[in-house]
């Protein structure tokens, strides 16, 4: 049973976007991208005359091609400004963690990310370089120039982004998620990054995991600081059945210097700095390149330990507009760097001020037709941190992302 809900909900989400002609999933074809585009054939009341008929499809007309119109102005313009964001020489490192925040390995990067085309026909180019390990047939006392793999990303432009990665994007925060569905490149970065000329072949390499050919979902969350020109992307790498494989890192300064990697080593107590009191703000946006706002809310979260060493989270949010105010309260256990909150929820704390939450098990939420979602969050100085929350339906399309900003209190 477990494997046919696996199987089902691998199916969601196409196995790689090199094949053109497969299922794709689309949120734009099952959402209105804003309200102006509803269709106004419900409001317009079937007439018996001929004129009144043809005045309202004409009507109709009209409008929907405004609506499509203003989208496709608001599209290229975001396009436009997350080309912007992404563009230019990044330096830094790969970072791979298990599921319980145990670091696996740790590779230098450089990424190159340019653009060309105009207004909608615009593309922008990766191109990724993974320093290889020293050959283990080099010459004793004669120092080898670093080795870089080249791995070319598949072109983002208007069709892939909207289509394929199903962007959340928020231009005046600087951050966004993306949705993949191939580990190619994730292969390539692992097995190419870390064994170099001296892979022997091995299945499994010590201290290297290799993700799944066709992962249920290949998540990327990306923040960028509030205090320099870095950046880090988050992936959640889920396995067929749902259950998380992986977590990958890059954390890049844009330039020619790399982020020192003590930076992001923290001390062995890695939740202490999430505990307390967080105020801030929230924005959610629907998925695509339009992204139009859907919600705001300012919020309130308090984590701590109780006396029997249980994690104790109470989140209030009051929407923009509104005096109401939810509450949703948490409880959890500790153990090393997971928590698990009753109900199936795991957060894993990484080093550097960081945190990845997923659901223990995306296949119960699959199976009993339950919408989950991904959080990636940077507490990149003591009283300030950043969030972003990507949400699923059960047929694993991503249908909205939430951007936090919080101060503690």
């Amino acid at each position: 049973m477990a494997e046919a809900i696996g199987a089902r909900f691998t199916r969601a989400v196409p196995a790689s976007i090199s094949k053109p002609r497969q299922r794709l999933l689309n949120f734009s074809n099952q959402f209105p991208t804003s309200p102006s585009s509803i269709s106004l054939a419900r409001f317009c009341p079937k007439k018996r005359t001929r004129l009144k008929t043809t005045s309202c499809a004409i009507a109709e007309t009209a409008q929907t091609d405004k609506s499509k119109l203003e989208e496709q102005v608001m599209s290229i313009d975001n396009l436009h400004r997350f080309f912007d964001l992404n563009i230019g020489k990044w330096n830094g490192s790969f970072y791979q963690f298990d599921a319980k925040g145990n670091l696996l390995q740790n590779v230098s990067t450089k990424l190159s990310v340019s653009s060309y085309g105009e207004d909608e026909l615009i593309s922008l180019i990766q191109t990724l370089y993974i320093k290889q390990h020293p050959s283990s047939t080099s010459i004793a006392g004669q120092e080898e120039e670093p080795d870089w793999t080249e791995y070319k990303i598949k072109e983002t432009n208007m069709f892939t982004v909207d289509k394929y990665q199903q962007i959340g994007f928020f231009p005046k925060e600087k951050a966004f998620s993306l949705r993949y569905q191939t580990a190619g490149m994730l292969e390539t970065v692992l097995r190419a990054g870390v064994l170099g000329e001296d892979d022997t072949g091995e299945e499994n390499p010590r201290n290297l995991k290799i993700p799944s050919k066709i992962p249920s979902v290949v998540c990327e969350n990306c923040l960028y600081s509030l205090n320099k020109d870095r950046r880090i992307r988050a992936f959640h790498i889920l396995d067929p059945k749902g259950v998380v494989e992986m977590f990958l890192l890059f954390i890049e300064d844009r330039g020619n210097e790399a982020p020192l990697i003590s930076d992001f080593q923290g001390s062995s107590d890695r939740l202490s700095p999430f505990l307390g009191r967080w105020k801030g703000h929230s924005v959610t946006k629907r998925s695509g390149v339009y992204g139009a706002t859907i919600a705001e809310a300012d919020t309130v979260t308090l984590l701590d330990v109780d006396a029997d060493g249980k994690l104790i989270q109470d989140i209030k949010s009051t929407g923009k507009g509104s005096t109401a105010t939810s509450n949703v309260p948490w409880t959890g256990s500790i153990t090393g760097n997971l928590v698990t909150f009753d109900g199936g929820y795991n957060m894993t704390l990484l080093p550097g001020g960081m945190y990845m939450g997923c659901p223990s098990d995306v296949s119960k939420n699959v199976a009993e037709s339950q919408s989950f979602h991904l959080e990636f969050c940077w507490l990149e100085s003591p009283d300030r941190r950043q969030r972003l929350v990507r949400t699923y339906d059960w047929h694993g399309l991503a249908v909205s992302s939430t951007y936090f900003y919080e101060v503690k209190v």
